[in-house]
């Protein structure tokens, strides 16, 4: 297991010095972010990135993410260009050693929620999504601030993007990620990169845009789209987990012992009755998920890719982005490095 922390850059509160400290840690999970989605990434930025981890004392070799452009999600006919934009950014991050690059094939809103700071009885915060909140937003008359929501939007974009959605189904959506697959994945084998997508966050239709990476016959389904070593996924815990619909430990299991994933996400939901969900601290009893049990899979299968621990509450008054403070993600990554080295010495 390569044990790895998000890091968003010079921008970041998150500072890689305070990432160092943190017991076993070893990757930092980055990208560029000062480029528009679907341009290339410049030589100069990457090796910027390369040069701050390093120096740092970290190692820069998995990414999140490249984003895909929504030309290519609704197969639109500028989308070879932004393909060949992708393919391009495959290679320079090769050449870096970048070994595994997350990304993702949600329509228009990446991971959502409906709150970011719902108050929990031990005073942190942390992010929500309950339904009930959903039923009263609108993402085209509504404030676009809410993580996973692209604020580089504006409304009049939003408004042509959801009348480009109703015109194609799942089925589109379906055709459009395998003809994104059979471009990139040969690349990808190319330069020893593992291409790893990560499910939609809720996993299902979010405002009638169709969502695909959603469950355990739909993930078989993209696999074999295009039947590659380098064709994986990001297994999020808390993404497909939030939902009692997927049987998160059996699906670990199958797809570590297949060696299809590349990258993990672990974090803790607590699921609500209305099949809303809250998410909370890492600890199996914190939340609906047995986090023991899932690295007790994963030990058990040899895993050997990457894993971050995934979003965090904010605690101890500090503040920054939400989901993403220092103090709840370390404790989250000591927790996990504490069961895996217990696992190890019963071996």
């Amino acid at each position: 297991m390569k044990l790895s922390f998000r890091w968003y850059g010079e921008s970041d509160p998150v500072k890689l010095k305070y990432i160092r400290q943190i017991p076993k840690m070893r990757s930092v999970v980055t990208a560029v972010y000062d480029v528009p989605v679907g341009e290339v990434w410049s030589r100069e930025s990457i090796a910027k990135l390369k040069e701050d981890i390093e120096s740092a004392g970290l190692i820069f070799d998995i990414v999140e993410s490249v984003p895909v452009h929504e030309d290519i999600k609704l197969g639109k006919p500028t989308r070879d260009k932004y393909i060949e934009n992708y393919i391009e950014n495959i290679r320079r991050l090769a050449e870096v050693g970048v070994k595994v690059i997350c990304y993702n094939f949600m329509p228009v809103f990446d991971w959502t929620r409906t709150q970011l700071d719902k108050e929990l009885e031990d005073g942190s915060t942390t992010l929500v999504y309950y339904k009930n909140q959903l039923e009263k937003m609108d993402p085209l008359t509504g404030e676009l601030a809410l993580p996973g929501w692209d604020s580089s939007y504006k409304k009049e974009d939003l408004k042509d993007l959801f009348e480009e959605y109703s015109k194609i189904d799942k089925e589109a959506l379906w055709g459009n990620l395998q003809y994104f697959l059979e471009k990139i994945i040969p690349v990808a084998e190319e330069n020893d990169v593992c291409m790893a997508i990560h499910p939609d966050d809720p996993p299902f239709d979010i405002f009638g845009l169709p969502r695909i990476i959603t469950d355990e016959n739909n993930i078989d389904r993209f696999l074999k789209l295009f039947d590659s070593p380098n064709n994986g996924l990001t297994l999020c815990t808390g993404s497909l987990g939030c939902t009692k619909s997927n049987n998160i430990y059996e699906m670990i299991d199958k797809y570590s012992a297949q060696g299809k994933i590349h990258f993990m996400h672990v974090r803790n939901v607590k699921i609500l009755d209305d099949g809303s969900f809250e998410e909370s601290a890492h600890c199996s009893d914190c939340g609906s998920l047995d986090i023991v049990e899932i690295m007790k899979i994963l030990h058990k299968n040899k895993f050997k890719g990457y894993l971050r621990p995934d979003h965090g509450r904010m605690i101890w008054g500090e503040t920054g982005r939400a989901g993403y403070g220092l103090y709840d993600r370390a404790l989250g990554a000591s927790y996990i490095n504490g069961i895996w080295e217990t696992l190890e010495k019963l071996k």
